[in-house]
């Protein structure tokens, strides 16, 4: 019998779900059973995600298994469509490609939102140390862990290692950034039992493909409350004027290192983007919150701002 049998959506393709099983049931904690969902989802508008915790059932005969229930979600996100996300290590390049930050901080932004600690990772720090230790400055002073490495000559790798160690145990991280970044060279170097999928980097256009096409979680050791990673097709999804992230009216709160500023403006509506004796503009001013930044604040201000609401 595995009714009430609880467990963890691994991997989700064409309706047919992968769930390792934590306990209940005959069959032993650690399983991985293939199963569907109740048609009851269907009809509430519900799609089980990889991430989610869920109760199982008996399906139609005793030979099929059956999503019964789908635990409270901590978060959810639209792509990669995944639930309960605990860390996003937003991964960027000290060079080739060139970071664009409005984009890194775009996914922080969505991260801050959706309750995800964000980990800065700066890769290929080999091939301009000086700007890598200049975004490590950046993301640092802003309150963020960050991290600075060289997954090709094996530099740096040992202190975000030490952090996985140290803080993913019964967590589920994902990494996200550009394609060609070194990802999944990185995620190999970290998680050799993997064995993830890597592309060669087109050096006419610095960009990568994606090499996964859905969502997937690997269990970081047989322990039952251990870790997982995510190997996800990419958090590309990030146009705030067709998809609702969240309100101009939410910004300011998914920037971190304006908190100690916020109602300290002499306006009590200020946007924080132009305003006489703004606090934060004071803030950016004297440089304790990089330029950078606020400049990126700006332009996700301006892009929500002209986003019109739907009722």
């Amino acid at each position: 019998m595995v009714n009430n049998a609880k467990g963890k959506i691994i991997k989700g393709v064409g309706g047919l779900y992968t769930v390792r099983l934590i306990s209940g049931g005959d069959l032993p904690s650690g399983s991985l059973v293939k199963c569907r969902a109740r048609g009851a989802f269907r009809h509430e508008g519900i799609t089980p995600l990889a991430g989610d915790t869920v109760t199982l059932s008996e399906g139609k005969d005793a030979s099929e298994l059956a999503i019964e229930s789908i635990e409270e979600r901590k978060n959810s996100l639209i792509r990669p469509p995944m639930a309960n996300l605990d860390y996003l290590f937003i991964t960027m390049a000290a060079a080739s490609p060139t970071p664009i930050l409005t984009t890194v901080d775009k996914l922080i932004a969505i991260a801050e939102f959706n309750g995800i600690e964000p980990v800065v990772v700066i890769t290929k720090r080999e091939l301009d140390s000086e700007y890598a230790d200049k975004l490590l400055s950046i993301y640092s002073r802003c309150g963020f862990t960050c991290f600075s490495l060289s997954a090709k000559d094996n530099v740096g790798i040992e202190p975000i290692d030490l952090f996985i160690k140290e803080n993913m145990n019964g967590k589920t991280a994902a990494f996200a950034g550009a394609s060609g970044i070194g990802k999944s060279t990185l995620m190999n170097r970290l998680f050799p039992s993997l064995s993830l999928s890597t592309s060669e980097i087109s050096r006419k256009i610095e960009r990568g493909k994606h090499t996964t096409r859905e969502v997937e979680l690997f269990p970081l050791s047989e322990s039952l409350d251990c870790g997982y990673i995510a190997d996800t097709p990419g958090f590309s999804m990030l146009d705030f004027e067709r998809f609702n992230f969240f309100d101009k009216e939410d910004l300011p709160s998914t920037f971190r290192e304006f908190e100690p500023y916020i109602g300290e403006c002499r306006y009590t509506k200020c946007s924080h983007t132009k305003e006489d004796e703004c606090a934060i503009l004071a803030a950016v001013k004297n440089g304790d919150i990089p330029k950078t930044r606020h400049e990126s604040y700006v332009e996700l201000f301006e892009t929500l701002k002209a986003k019109k609401k739907w009722n």
